[in-house]
Order: structure tokens, then sequence, then C-alpha cells
């Protein structure tokens, strides 16, 4: 199992993540790919964690920063963490024995823990409720994930592409989820899996919010049948005036949709069913995914 952070210009927080990471039992190796900082964060880790493989990219990939973090991992197993996140003990050893345990298994989506307090994110709540068949899984079967929760085999996240980089940082877990599950892989939710994350305060909400409203349309865009993808733009068209970030999110999408066009491949039936069902089990399409300062969508489970 390796470790694999994408970070930016969050050097505290990295390094409270490192120093627990190192503590785990299961000594994993841990590889950091800096998104071009300017905070000195790459030349600090080599220098104080000389263990820890460290990328330095000249350009910001954002998520799809982690992708190379995994091309460059050489275990079976890949567990993600953000510069504000890291693994309790033993987690990462029942994310592997599950992994072990089925082979068609892709991902591993761990139950999260926000803050000092140890709050449940409330995604977990939902995870473990999915609606959909489980069919011998060791958990709830899911079409989403947390990104910083999250344990993949390394060569099912390879062979779909592993994260999109039209997307940037928001809702990018969503389509990962859609195309492991349309190359036949399947993802559950493992309740004693257990990831420790405290949303950093560096930050850009509103951008943040903006993006991930870009981006719960593109998807449909690149993924879903043509009638979903434009009722989903209606309805983010029909929120002009009403919420403040629609106007910009309309425009990036714009600016972005010939090309995610250019990359379009709907969804195997099967796949698209289950993406129907969750649609008409979540009315509002929109939940916390964070308990701390970090509003994302919910993960949808599978």
């Amino acid at each position: 199992m390796t470790v694999a952070i994408a970070t930016r210009n969050r050097i505290a927080e990295l390094r409270r993540t490192l120093r627990h990471l190192a503590a785990l039992p299961e000594t994993p190796p841990v590889v950091v790919v800096d998104n071009a900082s300017s905070d000195g964060t790459a030349e600090a880790v080599r220098r104080e964690h000389p263990a820890v493989g460290v990328i330095s990219l000249e350009r910001n990939l954002a998520a799809a920063g982690r992708n190379v973090a995994v091309a460059r991992a050489a275990t079976r197993y890949v567990a993600f963490s953000d510069d504000d996140s890291w693994w309790e003990p033993g987690s990462l050893q029942r994310a592997a024995a599950a992994l072990d345990s089925h082979p068609g298994l892709a991902l591993v989506a761990a139950r999260t823990l926000v803050g000092p307090g140890g709050t449940a994110d409330p995604v977990n709540a939902l995870m473990a409720a999915s609606p959909l068949p489980r069919d011998g899984l060791p958990g709830p079967r899911v079409l989403g994930f947390l990104g910083c929760a999250a344990v993949v085999r390394r060569d099912a996240f390879l062979a779909v592409g592993g994260y999109c980089d039209l997307l940037g940082i928001g809702a990018e877990e969503q389509l990962l989820a859609l195309d492991l599950a349309a190359a036949g892989w399947a993802a559950a939710y493992l309740d004693d899996v257990i990831a420790r994350h405290w949303p950093s305060a560096i930050r850009d909400p509103a951008g943040r919010t903006r993006l991930q409203r870009r981006n719960e349309v593109l998807i449909t865009w690149l993924r879903r049948p043509v009638r979903v993808a434009v009722a989903a733009t209606a309805r983010l068209a029909g929120q002009l005036g009403r919420d403040p970030h629609a106007a910009r999110a309309l425009a990036a999408l714009a600016i972005a949709l010939p090309r995610a066009l250019t990359r379009r491949r709907t969804l195997p039936p099967a796949v698209e069913a289950q993406a129907r069902l969750l649609d008409e089990i979540s009315p509002g399409r929109r939940a916390p995914r964070s308990a701390g300062p970090r509003r994302r969508p919910a993960p949808r489970p599978r």
C-alpha cells in the first residue's frame, strides 16, 4: 500500500499529515505530488521527510496530480490522503485485506471523521444506507466517495484514466466512480476503514462552489444521456438570480463543454440504470460532504 498526496501551498497542514502517516504501523511508502506550490512545499518535504517521494510539477494539475502519484507507486494498492487528512492505524491493513479477498473490488470508501472531535462526516451515513445490491461485497456498494478517504486498486485506477484533468477539484470523484463502474469494477464502503480529516482553512470557498456547480453538470455531458445533461444544464440556468454562483458556473461550463464533448462516452445500460435510481432518490442532488468548513456535494451511493 502506498499513500498518495496531491498538495498545493499548504505546507503546515502537510507536515501534520506526514507526521501521522509516519506513525502508522503499516509503514506505507508515501508519495507527495506538489502542484506547483510557491511556499517551498517540495523542498520542505525533501528536507524533513527524506523517505517520502516528492514529485514537483511545473503547473497545477489539481486532482489529476493524484494520477502522477499513482503512476509512481510500486504497490498493488494506493490510499489517497489530502494534505489535511490521514489514516487511522490499522485501516490500510483492513482495506488491503478487503481488496485481496474481493478481486472485483477496485475501491474502498472509508468512514471519515472530521476535526479534533472526530465528528462523523454526513456522507458516512449516506454510503452506509446505499440502496444498491451488495452482491457479496464486503460493504455497501457505492458509486461515489470522498477523495481524501479512499483506497484504490492501482491497475484499475490507471486503466480508466484516473482523475479527469478537465474537472480540477470538485465532484471529480463522481466521474471516477462512474468510470470504474462502467469498466466492470465495484466500489464498497467499509465502516472499519477510517480516515481523519481536519479541513484546511486555506481555501477559496466561493471558487470551489462555482467549480463544483460546473462540474456536476459537465459530468452529465461527459457520461450521461443527452436528456439528463440538458436537464442538468437547465437546472443550473434556472438558478440564475437566486444562486450567486450560478452565472459564473454556467459561463465556465460553456467554456469547458466543447472540449468535454470530445471525450464523451455514455455509461453501459446497467450503470446508467443505477445512476437514474440515485437521481430519483436524491431529489436535491446536493448535500454537505464535510462536517468541517469545506462543503462539497455528497458522493452518490452505488
